[in-house]
C-alpha cells in the first residue's frame, strides 16, 4: 500500500464554475469569482475585508507594504516557519528579530515577546502553526501598548478558532494560503484579510499594481494612474472559480480533517507521550490542518522516516529554522533558540488528506506501533 503525504483537495467533479469562466472569457483577476470568493471569507474569518490573491507570498508582502516597513524597522516572529513569512519584510530592508516558540503548540512564545521590543521595532508577526492559535488576547496587548502592527500568518489556520473567534480576525492584517498542501487549495493561491478599516481603499490600490484603477471603476476618475507602491497582485478568475465550492464547503472538509487527527491522537497516546502529540488548548479550535509527533532525538526522527518510506509511508518533517538558514551565512548562529531547535530536530508530519481511507489511516498507525515495538 502506497500512501503520499498530501493528496489535494479536488471538487471538480461538483465545480459548475469552471465552465462558466470558459464561457464568460474573463480570466484574469478581479471578476466576479474573486468577489465571490472574498465575501466568503469574510463571512467565515470575520475580516473587514478579504482580497484574493496569487499566494499567502504575494499577500505578505502586501502586509509589509500596507505597514509601510522601511530599512531598519525591526520585525518580531518566530523562526519556527516558512521562508515568506519573514522574506517579505526583509524585502522591504526590515530586521527580523526572531523569537522562540512553546513547545506545546509550537506557536510564538508570547511571553518572550516584550523582552525583544526596541524603539525600532515596527510589527509582530504570529504564526499560527498547524492551525492552532497563539495567544491572541495576550500578543494584543502587547501591540497596543507599544503601538505595533500586528500581522497574522494564517496560512494554515482558516476555519480555526482562538476563544470562538476567527483566526484572520486579530491582526491588523491576516493571511491565508491556498496552496495544494492546505485543506482547501487551487494550485496556488492566497488571500489578504484586512481588519484596520484605514488600510481597505489602500489595499484594493497596491493589489492593482499601485494604480487607483478602483476610483475609475467608481468613477470617481476619468482615467488610472500610478499613485502608490504596489504590484500584481491578483489572483486569477480560474483559479477562484476552482476555489469557491472548496470554500462553501469547508465546515464538511475540515470537519473530517479534524475527525482524521483524533484518530491518530487516539491511536498513537498509548504508545507516544501526549506532550509530543498535538496539543490544542481548550479556549481554542483547530482545523485538522497538521497532525504531527515528536521522537525523542533527531536520529530516532529519521530511522522513523526511513522506517516509513520503506513500507511506502510518506512522512516529513518541517521547517529548518530561518535563523539557521545559509541566506543569513552565520549571522545568527550564536542565537539559541532552544525549543525552536529541539522541535526542528524531531517533528514528524504524518499524512493527511481529505480522501485518506480508513484503511491507509489503520496502516500507517500499525507502522508507528510497530515501530516503536521493535525500538
Amino acid at each position: 500500500m502506497k500512501i503520499p503525504f498530501n493528496v489535494p483537495l479536488n471538487l471538480i467533479v461538483k465545480n459548475k464554475h469552471i465552465s462558466k469562466v470558459l464561457q464568460s472569457h474573463k480570466f484574469s483577476g478581479d471578476g466576479q469569482y474573486n468577489r465571490y470568493c472574498g465575501e466568503e471569507l469574510e463571512k467565515i474569518t470575520g475580516c473587514l475585508k478579504a482580497i484574493l490573491t496569487p499566494s499567502c507570498t504575494a499577500a505578505l508582502e502586501m502586509s509589509a507594504l500596507l505597514s509601510d516597513i522601511k530599512a531598519g524597522d525591526e520585525i518580531i516572529m518566530p523562526s519556527y516557519t516558512y521562508v515568506t513569512t519573514a522574506s517579505a519584510f526583509v524585502l522591504r530592508g526590515a530586521k527580523i528579530v526572531w523569537c522562540d516558540i512553546r513547545y506545546d503548540t509550537k506557536n510564538i512564545d508570547e511571553k518572550k515577546i516584550e523582552t525583544l521590543i526596541t524603539e525600532k521595532t515596527k510589527a509582530i508577526v504570529v504564526v499560527h502553526y498547524a492551525g492552532v492559535a497563539c495567544e491572541m488576547d495576550y500578543i494584543k496587548q502587547i501591540c497596543q501598548k507599544y503601538d505595533l502592527i500586528l500581522i497574522e500568518d494564517a496560512a494554515q489556520a482558516i476555519d480555526s478558532y482562538y476563544k470562538n473567534k476567527p483566526l484572520g480576525s486579530f491582526g491588523d492584517f491576516a493571511t491565508l494560503s491556498f496552496h495544494e498542501t492546505k485543506n482547501v487549495q487551487c494550485g496556488e493561491g492566497g488571500a489578504l484579510l484586512i481588519n484596520n478599516p484605514d488600510m481597505v481603499e489602500k489595499a484594493q490600490i497596491i493589489r492593482d499594481k499601485g494604480t487607483n484603477r478602483i476610483h475609475f471603476d467608481q468613477g470617481i476618475v476619468d482615467k488610472y494612474t500610478w499613485v502608490e507602491l504596489g504590484s500584481s497582485f491578483l489572483m486569477s478568475e480560474l483559479q477562484a472559480a476552482f476555489l469557491l465550492p472548496q470554500l462553501i464547503d469547508l465546515k464538511r472538509i475540515n470537519d473530517r480533517r479534524r475527525m482524521l487527527c483524533e484518530v491518530y491522537n487516539r491511536e498513537l497516546s498509548d504508545i507516544i507521550p501526549q506532550e509530543r502529540l498535538p496539543f490544542i488548548p481548550e479556549h481554542c479550535k483547530g482545523n485538522g490542518h497538521i497532525f504531527y509527533m515528536l521522537t525523542f532525538e533527531r536520529k530516532q526522527r529519521n530511522k522513523l522516516l526511513d522506517y516509513l518510506k520503506e513500507r511506502q509511508i510518506t512522512a516529513v518533517f518541517h521547517y529548518v529554522p530561518l535563523h539557521l538558514a545559509p541566506f543569513w551565512k552565520g549571522k545568527y548562529s550564536d542565537l539559541n533558540l532552544e525549543v525552536t531547535q529541539e522541535v526542528s530536530d524531531t517533528l514528524i508530519r504524518l499524512p493527511l488528506f481529505y480522501d485518506l481511507t480508513e484503511k491507509q489511516l489503520d496502516f500507517i498507525i500499525e507502522n508507528i506501533r510497530q515501530f516503536y515495538r521493535d525500538m
